[in-house]
Order: C-alpha cells, then sequence, then structure tokens
C-alpha cells in the first residue's frame, strides 16, 4: 500500500497522474489544489482518490495533510502555469517559492522516501544547444517562471544533500491532452480549426517548440518513481520532434479538415523563445516503448471533444 500526495492534482498533468496511479487499488492517492487553474471536474471520482482544496503557499493551510496521511511519495505539481498568465502575475509566480519550501519541509519532517518536482523545459532559456540536455545545457533564462523553477531544482537537490530526502526532478516540454487549459497553444489551435475559425501565430511562427501527449508523460514519471537510477536525476520529459508553430497549426488544419486560415500578429515581447527541443535518451529509455504521435494525439482530444458534447 502506498499514500501518494499530489499537489497540483486538479491540473493537466497532475490529474492525469492521479487518475493513473488510482487504477491500482494498493494506492491511496491524495490530491491539494487550490482550484486557481485547475478544476474539480478533472479530479478522478474513485474511493481510493482524496481531494483537498488547499494553497501549498501557505504552510498553515497543508501542515493539517501532512499530519492526516503518512505519506510515502509527494509529486509538487503546484505552481502558476502558462505563458501569458506567468508574465502578467510576476509576484503570484515567486510566491510558488513558498510552497516549494513547505513541501520540502514537510516531507523531510515526515518520513518521504521521495519528493518529484514538476521544473520546466524554460528553465534553459534561449538555447545553447539543439538537443537540450539535461547536463551539459546551461540554465540561462531570466524570466520569473523559469527563475522560480530553477530555484526549486536547487532546493529538491540541497534537501538531498543537507538531509538526505531523495528527489526526482522532471523537466517538461510541452505536454498535452484531454484535460489541457484552453490558453495553450495545442487546445486553443484546435478549437479554432474545429470552429473553421482564424488562427492566430506571434511572429512568423517559425519559432519551434515540441509536444508530448500526457499519457506518455504519466507512464514515465510512474516509471521512474520505480527506478532506482533515475534516484536524484533530472529527466526531460517531452517529445524529440521539433516542429515551429506554423507547422504545428498547419498539421492541425488538415488533421480536422479545417477551412481555417492563419493569420500573423506582432510578436511576443518576451517569454516566447525560439526553439525547444530536448535530448529524451533518459526518458526513452525508461519509457520502453514510441511516443504517441502528434496526429494519434490529436484525434484522441477530438474524440474527448465529441464524447463531451
Amino acid at each position: 500500500m502506498k499514500t501518494i500526495l499530489i499537489t497540483g492534482g486538479a491540473g493537466n498533468i497532475g490529474s492525469a497522474l492521479a487518475t493513473k496511479l488510482s487504477e491500482d487499488i494498493n494506492n491511496i492517492v491524495v490530491i491539494i489544489d487550490n482550484l486557481l487553474t485547475g478544476s474539480l471536474y478533472k479530479v478522478p471520482k474513485k474511493e481510493n482518490v482524496h481531494f483537498v482544496k488547499s494553497d501549498v503557499n501557505n504552510y498553515n493551510d497543508i501542515v493539517p495533510v501532512f499530519g492526516r496521511y503518512n505519506f510515502d511519495y509527494v509529486f509538487h505539481y503546484a505552481a502558476v502555469v502558462g505563458v501569458k498568465r506567468t508574465l502578467d502575475n510576476p509576484m503570484r509566480v515567486l510566491n510558488d517559492i513558498e510552497g516549494i519550501k513547505n513541501i520540502l519541509s514537510l516531507s523531510k519532517n515526515s518520513g518521504v522516501k521521495r519528493v518529484f518536482y514538476s521544473s520546466s523545459s524554460e528553465v534553459y532559456g534561449e538555447p545553447f544547444e539543439i538537443p537540450q540536455n539535461e547536463h551539459t545545457t546551461p540554465l540561462n533564462s531570466r524570466l520569473p517562471y523559469a527563475i522560480v523553477k530553477n530555484v526549486g531544482e536547487a532546493f529538491f537537490k540541497s534537501y538531498y544533500q543537507e538531509y538526505g530526502l531523495e528527489y526526482t526532478i522532471f523537466r517538461f516540454f510541452n505536454t498535452y491532452g484531454v484535460n489541457q487549459s484552453e490558453d495553450f497553444v495545442i487546445p486553443r489551435f484546435l478549437e479554432l480549426a474545429l470552429n473553421n475559425e482564424p488562427i492566430t501565430i506571434y511572429g512568423d511562427g517559425l519559432q519551434t517548440r515540441s509536444f508530448c501527449y500526457v499519457d506518455d508523460n504519466v507512464e514515465t514519471c510512474i516509471k521512474a518513481m520505480n527506478d532506482k537510477n533515475c534516484i536524484n536525476d533530472v529527466l526531460n520529459i517531452g517529445s524529440d520532434i521539433e516542429m515551429s508553430i506554423l507547422d504545428l497549426a498547419k498539421q492541425l488544419i488538415a488533421i480536422t479538415k479545417s477551412k481555417s486560415k492563419i493569420i500573423h500578429v506582432p510578436a511576443l515581447e518576451e517569454g516566447d523563445m525560439t526553439r525547444r527541443c530536448p535530448d529524451t535518451s533518459k526518458m526513452k529509455a525508461i519509457l520502453g516503448k514510441e511516443l504517441i504521435s502528434l496526429e494519434v494525439g490529436i484525434k484522441k482530444i477530438m474524440k474527448y471533444y465529441e464524447n463531451r458534447k
């Protein structure tokens, strides 16, 4: 029997992780979320899943949760996310450092075996090398969101050095799925394409990203929980197929057979890095299978949308 805490478990990746972990009846999954960007409908409705509305950035708010449960593992996924949201709310982003400190302190003092941290590809900043490797690419972004993720990584490593609390750091590259908020690029473009509405792209659209379907993300993270080689290590979690945002829009139009037109607007002043593509050697070794293609992933979301109507 394992008792597992997921902070931010009402979000896109956290809820998918909770759903997958809850399939094992020997797991008790506890979700903490303040529902700032998460939604209750994403939380799996199962007997072995318990939801607590709480703010990890408030120490007194989450102490009782650690007092009630004896957690074996903690996945710290709670954070302010989204390029526009993080640029518009820099102080709220910086406050997430408190949540990192709270989770680590409580985990250290309550016998948690290992903590898992959702870092981000944003820590890499502008590309120094492609693909971006966990240990050879410098972390050079100056944006508040990336700084907080980088500080978080330092805290997790320091808690191991100082107290022996083991960790695994996941650097997530664009992960999409059925529960992703509509202010992220794939669900936003997909919704526009399905409605034959114009798709707006910032700048020339030649900035690149790679897109990982949420099932591959979650399966890798769960396997990492049981893999001794992932202890006290950093893992890129994403797809190594690099594509431009312009090509993404064109592919979505083709897959949906849409009549949408592509419209270019002025580039963002900051936060829109020129390239993103991870070195996924470690991820592939852990996952042990081919990743879900973009076309298959998009069709999964389209089917979900149809069934939801």
